[in-house]
């Protein structure tokens, strides 16, 4: 079994329950594509590092992935791409 872990970062324009909804759909996604989640950290709300369509501060998640499906990382990131809220992602492979 494969370890990932998956960073989102979520609009700060979002209320509570749009950004709640959000990373559930993450989540959701996960499990879809053939991954577990194992462990979610929410750093909440940051500042970044560079202004992201005419924002300065966004919501941190790190989700921990146990995955036996090579293309999980692929397909989860083509869906994550396109998705409203979601203004950055970064998915890397852990070594166990």
């Amino acid at each position: 079994m494969s370890k990932y872990e998956l960073t989102v970062v979520i609009s700060a324009k979002l209320d509570e329950e749009a950004r709640t909804a959000t990373f559930d759909k993450v989540k959701s996604l996960i499990e879809r594509f053939g991954g577990t989640v194992a462990g979610v950290d929410e750093a909440g709300l940051k500042k970044l590092a560079y202004e992201i369509q005419k924002m300065d501060e966004a919501y941190y998640y790190f989700v921990t992935i146990d995955s036996d499906n090579a293309d999980m990382t692929r397909d989860l990131e083509n869906r994550l791409r396109i998705m409203d809220g979601v203004i950055r992602f970064m998915c890397i492979s852990v070594e166990a």
